[in-house]
């Protein structure tokens, strides 16, 4: 990928050096452009973007309630927005391609500032789930040309650390959406989690387009929209059937149409789409040929999800617990989680110097074990009669691992990428750190649900013994209603997870709701530790596959051409 004006490709020798020429002199004038400054501007874009990842976790309780969202509803506002991110990343890259990154980042930041305020100002889960669509459309835009920008702006002796503080900002986004978003909830409303947009996002669409260099293409990009249509469908079939498969109890969903058809379909579409890919590597796929020859890139593609699985499958049935069963409230929780961002902003720099020295392979499967070690103790701490000391030894660890595997991985996927393909390249690495997100969402949940579905019925059984014999029923008959569907768990704060009637007498009621609480974290307890074990293996997977990483070769900047 070069740098300069936009042109057809040049039709004599002359044209072509004059071409190069001035492809040089205006790659050297975007690096004149205060690149740190640059990089500040694109962090904080993409901080603003990727922060959305996981702020809403936090809210899910109060979300429940207000919006009188179920779970399987609540999962689609989470995942809403993780789907239509992932599924348009690459093309987002493409267009960059053609109308320049800049143009793509400023256009992407507005309407992600847009659908923010649509979504503080939602009313209905469905309200809400269209927001978070919107906002999704707006991130995959803005993410991809933050890499190709960074390419073109920093020489290549300096890409390494801008490329480590990019993968940073990335994953301390991620982590720390949960202490920040349950401060908002806490001291204003869940609304606030999209309202804080508009300030940040209106400040950095001022600098962007001051201070952003205007990056044109010298080659003219085509689209490749039968490969953009065919990965979105895919991706879309396969993530709606894990996310709605537990609500529909793996049956059927609409007349013929089922769980299973929806996840065959899914997988068959994405099947084709790699045909077409293949099919059409002479002239312009989605995805360009040979990008994923070098390993290091195939890797590291799978090690990001593998790392964006682990978040969400953390996240998502530990917020819950923390709210739901130990009756935190939003900012406390986002207190028991704040260790754990500290320990990844805190081991971020130390693992960047530790890679330039001594290579990022070894500190990536470093950080990636201790990332894996932490979800495992947390599993152990996580019980009724917790210790909060224990919990946050197992999050301080995650954190520390998280942070560790930031700066390195990002480092070792884009080594040996060629500049002309920077932008698509960068649209697949967010396309698979973003998929992880949405698998680990989609498995984590489907699991959760399935788990407590089974758990609840049990549970109830148990517990009702406590209720004189004539109220016994109205209990059982809520759990068991709620277990054979799923659809109607509401897992809020003070929520046991089932509908009671209205009507119970008062002399009643406090002895029907504890045991209806009792029986709700007596079944989610021991469902959550299950699905705990689910991200821990994804990232035990992910040690292995980096074990296969090459070690980079430190290239002269003389040696590269920009």
């Amino acid at each position: 990928m070069a740098v300069g004006p936009t042109t057809s490709a040049p039709a004599t020798d002359s044209a072509a050096a004059s071409a190069a020429d001035s492809e040089a002199a205006d790659s050297q004038a975007a690096r004149r452009r205060s690149p740190w400054l640059v990089l500040a501007i694109l962090c904080l874009g993409l901080f603003m973007i990727l922060l959305d990842t996981t702020i809403v976790n936090i809210a899910l309780p109060a979300l429940t309630v207000s919006l009188h969202a179920t779970l399987d509803q609540v999962l689609w506002i989470v995942n809403a927005y993780t789907l239509t991110y992932a599924g348009l990343l690459i093309t987002g890259g493409r267009i960059g391609d053609l109308y320049g990154p800049k143009r793509l980042f400023l256009v992407g930041l507005a309407l992600f500032v847009a659908a923010s305020a649509a979504g503080g100002l939602a009313h209905t889960p469905a309200q809400l789930i269209g927001a978070r669509v919107l906002q999704g459309i707006g991130g995959a835009l803005l993410t991809p040309q933050t890499l190709a920008i960074l390419t073109m702006t920093f020489p290549a002796n300096r890409r390494g650390t801008a490329f480590g503080i990019w993968g940073a900002v990335a994953g301390l986004a991620t982590v720390t959406g949960p202490t920040f978003g349950g401060w908002l909830v806490t001291a204003m409303s869940w609304r606030w989690i999209f309202y804080v947009n508009l300030p940040i996002g209106v400040v950095t669409l001022g600098l962007a387009a001051v201070f952003l260099p205007d990056l044109r293409f010298n080659r003219k990009h085509r689209l490749d929209w039968l490969g953009t249509f065919l990965a979105s469908l895919g991706l879309f079939g396969v993530c709606f059937g894990l996310i709605e498969g537990p609500s529909h109890r793996w049956g059927t969903v609409w007349g013929p149409v089922s769980i299973p058809a929806i996840l065959g379909a899914g997988l068959g579409v994405l099947v084709l789409f790699g045909w077409q890919q293949r099919a059409n590597r002479n002239r312009e796929p989605l995805v360009p040929a040979g990008v994923y020859a070098d390993r290091n890139f195939a890797v590291m593609s799978a090690v990001v999800a593998a790392i964006s699985f682990g978040m969400l499958g953390l996240f998502l049935p530990l917020v819950i617990f923390l709210q739901s069963v130990l009756s935190l409230s939003a900012l406390q929780a986002g207190l028991v989680l704040a260790p754990m961002s500290l320990a990844s902003i805190a081991s971020a720099p130390f693992a960047g110097r530790l890679a330039d020295r001594y290579g990022g392979k070894d500190t990536l499967i470093a950080g990636l074990v201790l990332w894996a070690g932490g979800i495992a103790l947390v599993l152990w701490a996580t019980r009724l009669y917790y210790d909060r000391g224990e919990l946050i030894a197992g999050l301080v660890v995650a954190g520390l691992g998280l942070g560790m595997t930031f700066a390195p991985l990002q480092s070792i996927a884009m080594h040996n990428v060629a500049p002309r393909v920077a932008g698509a390249a960068a649209g697949l690495m967010n396309t698979a750190r973003q998929l992880g997100a949405l698998l680990g969402s989609a498995v984590t949940g489907a699991l959760l649900q399935a788990q407590l579905a089974a758990r609840l019925g049990p549970s109830a059984r148990e517990n009702v013994q406590a209720l004189p014999l004539s109220f016994r029923p109205w209990v059982l008959d809520g759990f068991e209603k709620a277990a054979s569907t799923a659809k109607g768990l509401e897992v809020g704060a003070g929520q046991s997870g089932a509908h009671l009637p209205a009507d119970l007498p008062s002399s009643v009621l406090p002895a029907i709701e504890q045991v209806a609480l009792k029986t709700f974290h007596d079944a989610y307890i021991p469902a959550m530790r299950t699905t705990l074990i689910v991200p821990i293996v994804v990232l035990a997977l992910a040690v292995v596959g980096a074990l296969f990483v090459r070690h980079a070769d430190r290239t002269p900047e003389s040696d590269i051409q920009p």
